[in-house]
């Protein structure tokens, strides 16, 4: 019997990310695999999912972590499309569970953000801000309980911003999906005990999202982020992954909005702009 109490607590464990094909979803995976995970990775984008695969594969292989081909799998799952969604998810559960009931989901899923300004939102851009970061979110809990050991060690880790507390002028429509999505973790931890429900609440992050803005706004606006936060920078994925394999490894928290964001929330960070 192993002598470890901490780091192997995800030691065979299964664990199925949303949204891995890049950025934080990626580093997750990555990061569970290193403690010993099974994972199961998933996007929208088949040609971006296959390169996060090889990624994947790679790394398992250059840490000598095990059988690549046992250790990680992928399977595309569209999360945009309101006809299908319910479908989408039920296959892609049902695949993440061919070997076995999962322990642990972590959401990081998220489509290009949509900054509409109060003036001219529609109902048709509230509806889409919703859809993949809270509708698809809910509908995956809805059929989660079926496919996921029912057990204080297992749990579902979703994704919010320091946006939803702090927005940023004209990010009210964001704003209010950040809110949406912290009650959704309150009410999931409820509706889904034992099984353990977080989000981890992300401050700017240096992401593949990024590379939306030209390089002539990208430079001031990671300026304006360091700017913004007590340390002073922008946070890698690779950091903020740690606080998803918190969320999976502490058996005792649930309901809880676990913080990384640069001391943002802070009240005497500096606002923008001074």
């Amino acid at each position: 019997m192993s002598a470890l109490k901490y780091t192997n607590k995800l030691q065979g464990r299964r664990v199925l990310v949303v949204g891995a094909s890049s950025g934080v979803g990626f580093c997750v995976a990555e990061a569970a695999l290193e403690h010993g995970a099974q994972v199961i990775i998933s996007s929208s984008n088949q040609t971006k999912l296959d390169g996060a695969l090889a990624r994947l594969q790679e790394h398992i292989k250059a840490a000598n972590l095990g059988d690549a081909s046992k250790l990680v799998s992928a399977k595309t799952c569209d999360l945009a499309n309101v006809e299908t969604l319910e479908d989408n998810i039920v296959e892609l559960l049902g695949f993440a569970t061919k070997d076995g009931k999962l322990d642990h989901v972590v959401y990081t899923a998220g489509d290009a953000l949509r900054n509409s300004k109060l003036a001219d939102v529609t109902v048709k851009d509230i509806h889409a801000t919703f859809q993949v970061r809270n509708t698809s979110a809910i509908i995956l809990a809805k059929h989660l309980t079926k496919y996921i050991n029912s057990s204080v060690k297992s749990s579902f880790t979703l994704t919010g911003g320091t946006n939803t507390h702090r927005p940023l002028p004209g990010w009210g429509i964001l704003a209010s999906g950040g809110g949406a999505g912290e009650g959704l973790v309150r009410g999931l931890a409820v509706d889904m005990r034992p099984v353990r429900c977080n989000s981890v609440m992300l401050g700017a992050t240096h992401t593949e999202l990024f590379g939306m803005f030209p390089p002539d706004q990208l430079e001031p606006m990671l300026k304006m982020f360091r700017d913004d936060a007590i340390t002073g920078t922008v946070a890698t994925p690779e950091e903020v992954a740690e606080a998803y394999i918190y969320s999976m490894k502490d058996s005792f928290a649930t309901g809880a909005i676990i913080e990384t964001h640069g001391g943002r929330l802070v009240g005497d960070s500096r606002p923008f702009g001074i």
